[in-house]
């Protein structure tokens, strides 16, 4: 619990004595208010909050860790903050731990699978005693790391039969093939890609699996060319598009691209090339980010409810707090969702046909 001392300025800081005396309670009742107020009357708890507020006190974490015997930290991976994806899975994932008074401690990668496994020591020296992680490529040995320490873990966003991780996600491959199987049924058979980078990213790696076995499926491969990889932005997509349009060889007819962010870089691109979408040219996203449905044309792409991933997530890691053995969790689905982006082939266009190795 909180401790007396000075403040800055010299002053008395309050202590939990002085809030069980101005409350008639004794200190363990004040600290059964913030660390188990289901022990405590609503009212008795009320007035014990108020007494706090008008004094300026909190109970100090270290002292109700020790007491519990536990820190009621958790920890969360990300690669990236400018993602919405991501933020909206961890927000969905601190709404539901918080409510079971688990704080939520943020760790970014950027990226950098060494950044990575420095940002899990440093959670599991701060003693998080569960962990979310984005994505399975990670440094060899991290997840038997975090194993070694007893705490549990849950992989987000991948998912893929087989896996010794615990994954609550999607399958990122049969993602790509749904795409490509939509984008083939048009009748499309020359295409681009244009997607984020790949290493250390095992999510990009199985969608790019999927779209080139749905290609060889029909014989078709993605000319060199047409592939580019790069930072997942507009400006990336706009620069990638005009590379692809100023190939040799014939045209793509269609561009598959990481995310929305690359998909409608592409787009606007298409636009200042004079290229009519999806006339001339169709054109898919991923994430269904809230722009995606403004873009003129409204794009096609695909959606994952993020949330959800962050709510079941949350849900395993308390299962396992608790005392219990929670089942594997099963895959989410993912949704095609259908715009104006993406249209038929353009019949002078569909005998350009690449056969053979992909690239």
């Amino acid at each position: 619990m909180g401790r007396g001392g000075k403040d800055s300025n010299g002053r008395s800081q309050p202590r939990a004595l002085d809030i069980a005396a101005l409350v008639g309670v004794s200190t363990a009742t004040v600290s059964r208010a913030f660390n188990a107020p289901e022990k405590v009357a609503p009212e008795i708890r009320e007035k014990v909050l108020q007494a706090a507020a008008e004094l300026g006190w909190m109970p100090h974490p270290a002292g109700a860790a020790l007491a519990s015997r536990r820190t009621w930290l958790a920890g969360v991976l990300i690669p990236t903050l400018d993602n919405d994806v991501f933020a909206s899975q961890v927000g969905a994932l601190q709404t539901r731990l918080s409510a079971d008074g688990v704080t939520v401690l943020i760790g970014c990668s950027n990226y950098d699978a060494d950044q990575a496994v420095n940002q899990v020591r440093t959670m599991l020296a701060r003693g998080v005693e569960a962990l979310a992680i984005v994505g399975e490529s990670h440094r060899p040995g991290m997840f038997e790391t975090i194993a070694a320490r007893g705490v549990p873990f849950v992989v987000t966003y991948s998912y893929r039969p087989g896996s010794p991780h615990p994954c609550i996600g999607f399958d990122n491959a049969a993602a790509f093939r749904r795409i490509a199987r939509h984008l083939l049924d048009l009748g499309h058979r020359d295409f681009a890609l244009i997607h984020q980078p790949s290493i250390d990213n095992d999510r990009v790696v199985a969608r790019l699996k999927g779209l080139r076995q749905a290609l060889a499926e029909e014989g078709l491969a993605l000319r060199p060319q047409h592939v580019h990889e790069g930072p997942s932005s507009i400006v990336f997509g706009r620069q990638s598009l005009r590379a692809i349009m100023g190939a040799p060889g014939p045209r793509p007819t269609a561009v598959v691209c990481g995310n929305d962010a690359l998909a409608i870089g592409a787009l606007i691109e298409a636009r200042v090339l004079s290229l009519r979408v999806p006339d001339e040219l169709s054109i898919t996203g991923f994430d269904d980010a809230a722009m995606a449905e403004q873009t003129d044309p409204p794009l096609t792409t695909m959606r994952v409810d993020n949330a959800e991933i962050g709510r079941q997530a949350a849900d395993y890691l308390l299962a396992c707090l608790s005392g219990k053995i929670p089942a594997r969790p099963a895959p989410l689905e993912s949704h095609l969702i259908l715009r104006a982006s993406t249209g038929p082939a353009p019949t002078l266009l569909i005998g350009s046909v690449v056969r053979g190795n992909a690239s």
